[in-house]
């Protein structure tokens, strides 16, 4: 616990010119520090942006002329402006220029004044930082939001790390602030018990000891080095490109809106103000009045889907701490009827974004990190209403086709995105959760904590652009086995699967470490479910290997708009090549289980060929254009010269003539 009212007890520098130069050395060790004891629950942008700003605050405001303790003793009276006598972790001196920051600065422990005094004033700021805004008392300095630094139109965060890592994050959110600086000081500054206790006490911990006791296990101390955790090298990604755009256009027109609702608010009934963002009624209708109604939402009993004769998202409870709140649920009734100009609604394609036939079933009402979140179902769709956690100005409204759902595709919805994460709502008959990333397929997947209500913790999604380093897919595991999910962008998740159409199976996790990356083509197109299959091996020449072809098909929820993917996997390569695609075919699937694809391919002794691959369909292919040949079978390498334009075509087993994807 935080005694925010403690006397400031930290020792005062030798000087200004002191505190500046332990700050530049140790810039990216102390921003560490901030990030690490901040509270998760801030976000990691809004987190990365405050450690620097508490970094940079440690600068005392005046010039100091009184010489601290620790400097009277250890010092000598040594001016610190020129070379430093600096000490790394194992006692061995060294003279460095103040002023040049090193890669990565060593822990100083209490050697060095200057360091010890910036890092106290961090630290202090970090733990005030997590302390509660109350009407009882002043807020001080590091509970207010910073000035500088700022960053307009993009979100910043860490690199992500591996499973070991996520599970230590999720770890660190379960602790206080005492306890996360308890740790940093162990595990990072590497100062024995004793200087722990009392660097916690002079940064106003009441209860040192309590703190240290609740710390964690050593034996992981090493992750807290770890790029997961280090907020001087980051990742940039855009805000919400379209939600901008709307802000300006509703900036635009901000008075005439106010103007509007200065009159709604004389209407009789409450006029606009009781509907939240919700456009004005133009007509009175009864039945959409019903539909409108909270008091006639359909809510579902927690144990209703145990003996229900279907499993879908129907049976799911009425969960959420917020279920009660008749104002918030008329709110999202109103804007799902009569969508404000200010609002910014979103659907996936396929779906009808009109107002409901009848009133919808209830399935979450409750806060979602810095907004409250509620989820509609009508049997064809769901439908996401959120506002800020402070006022209604900035809603939004998301559709989501779900017709025809099954207990594989109804295991999860998102609830909120927030600095590149996404937080998921689980269906009643999930019993675990886990992560995993499709990259690193020999990595055990990090198991995540639910709560009463069935949400997650955070989970870093996919990147929509940029490098693919990772590719994180949801575990949801329940009593008839294992389901395999991943983010493409919507409010349903996208279940995973491999095996040809007629015997679909689990993921091969193998396969999906080669192809994972080609989903990003996927986002945002409503898609279902993505099966992929391997439907040809193939001998290379020259003995070059052997390359596997292999097809993914997304299914969307509309089902007219499926789209395939023949891809090709040379031997050695971490990622496969795109070789052809299609949308709306019925190519890879049940009805049309046949794919025939081909590249254009170098060897290693640097001819060129024609390579193509069909499913066990096909009984004879054929090359025409820059290059010609045909080959039995459902395989062919022809050689051809670097930029041949050609026509690919096969024989099925019937007799009849069919061509490549496309």
């Amino acid at each position: 616990m935080l005694n925010v009212t403690a006397p400031d007890t930290a020792t005062r520098p030798l000087d200004v010119e002191q505190a500046e130069a332990a700050i530049v050395e140790h810039y990216p060790r102390l921003v560490r520090i901030a990030y690490l004891v901040l509270p998760p629950s801030l976000g990691r942008h809004r987190r990365v942006l405050t450690a620097h700003a508490l970094a940079q605050r440690a600068l005392p405001r005046g010039r100091e002329s009184g010489q601290p303790p620790a400097a009277r003793a250890g010092r000598g009276g040594r001016d610190t402006r020129g070379s430093r006598d600096t000490r790394d972790p194992k006692g061995t001196r060294s003279t460095r220029d103040a002023h040049v920051s090193p890669p990565v600065p060593a822990p100083r422990g209490g050697a060095d004044p200057g360091y010890a005094y910036v890092r106290l004033r961090v630290l202090r700021s970090a733990l005030e930082a997590g302390v509660p805004l109350t009407f009882r008392a002043l807020p001080r300095r590091a509970q207010l939001p910073s000035l500088l630094p700022q960053v307009w139109g993009l979100r910043l965060f860490p690199r992500a790390g591996g499973a070991e890592e996520l599970a230590l994050d999720q770890w660190l959110a379960t602790l206080d602030g005492p306890a996360r600086a308890a740790c940093v000081l162990r595990a990072l500054e590497r100062l024995p018990a004793a200087e722990v206790l009392r660097v916690l006490a002079e940064a106003g911990v009441a209860d040192p000891e309590a703190a240290v006791a609740g710390s964690g296990d050593p034996a992981h101390d090493a992750l807290f080095g770890s790029p997961e955790f280090d907020p001087c090298v980051l990742q940039a990604r855009p805000t919400d490109l379209l939600r901008r755009r709307r802000h300006v256009r509703a900036g635009l027109t901000a008075g005439v809106a106010l103007l509007v609702c200065g009159a709604l608010l004389g209407l009789p009934g409450g006029g606009w103000g009781s509907d939240g963002a919700a456009a004005p009624p133009y007509a009175r209708n009864p039945a959409a009045e019903q539909a409108l109604d909270p008091g006639r939402l359909l809510r579902v009993e927690p144990a209703a889907w145990r003996t229900s004769s279907r499993t879908d998202f129907s049976v799911w409870p009425t969960r959420g701490e917020r279920a009660g709140d008749t104002a918030l649920l008329r709110r999202a009734l109103a804007v799902w009827a009569r969508p404000g100009t200010s609002v910014m609604v979103s659907a996936t394609p396929g779906t009808p974004s009109g107002p409901p036939m009848g009133p919808p079933q209830l399935l979450y009402a409750g806060r979602v990190d810095q907004a409250v979140v509620v989820l509609l179902h009508d049997g064809l769709r769901v439908v996401r209403y959120a506002e800020p956690a402070a006022g209604t100005r900035g809603a939004a409204l998301d559709f989501a086709r779900t017709d025809g759902a099954s207990a594989d595709t109804a295991g999860a919805l998102v609830l909120g995105r927030v600095d590149g994460n996404v937080r998921y709502l689980t269906a009643p008959w999930v019993t675990g959760v886990a992560v995993r990333d499709l990259l690193a397929p020999a990595e055990s997947p990090a198991a995540l904590k639910l709560t009463a209500d069935g949400l997650t913790p955070p989970v870093p999604s996919p990147a929509p652009t940029g490098s693919c380093t990772s590719w994180n897919a949801l575990a949801l595991s329940s009593a008839s086995g294992t389901r395999l999910v991943t983010d493409l962008g919507e409010l349903t998740p996208a279940r995973l699967t491999s095996g040809a159409p007629d015997a679909v199976a689990e993921p091969a996790l193998g396969d999906w470490s080669k192809s994972a990356c080609l989903l990003a083509s996927a986002r945002s197109h409503g898609v279902r479910s993505v099966n992929l299959w391997a439907y040809a091996k193939q001998q290379l020449p020259e003995n070059n290997g052997t390359a596997s072809w292999l097809c993914a098909r997304a299914e969307t929820w509309r089902g007219t708009a499926d789209r395939v993917q023949a891809q090709f996997l040379a031997p050695g390569a971490a990622v496969a090549a795109q070789a052809a695609g299609a949308e709306g075919s019925a190519a890879c699937g049940v009805r049309e289980p046949r794919a025939l694809a081909g590249v254009l391919w170098k060897s290693r002794g640097g001819q060129w060929y024609v390579l193509a691959g069909g499913s066990p369909q096909f009984t004879a292919l054929a090359v025409t254009g820059g290059a010609t040949g045909s080959a039995p079978g459902h395989r062919l390498a022809v050689k051809s010269q670097a930029g041949a334009q050609v026509e690919l075509s096969g024989t099925l087993t019937d007799g009849s003539k069919a061509g490549v994807l496309r």
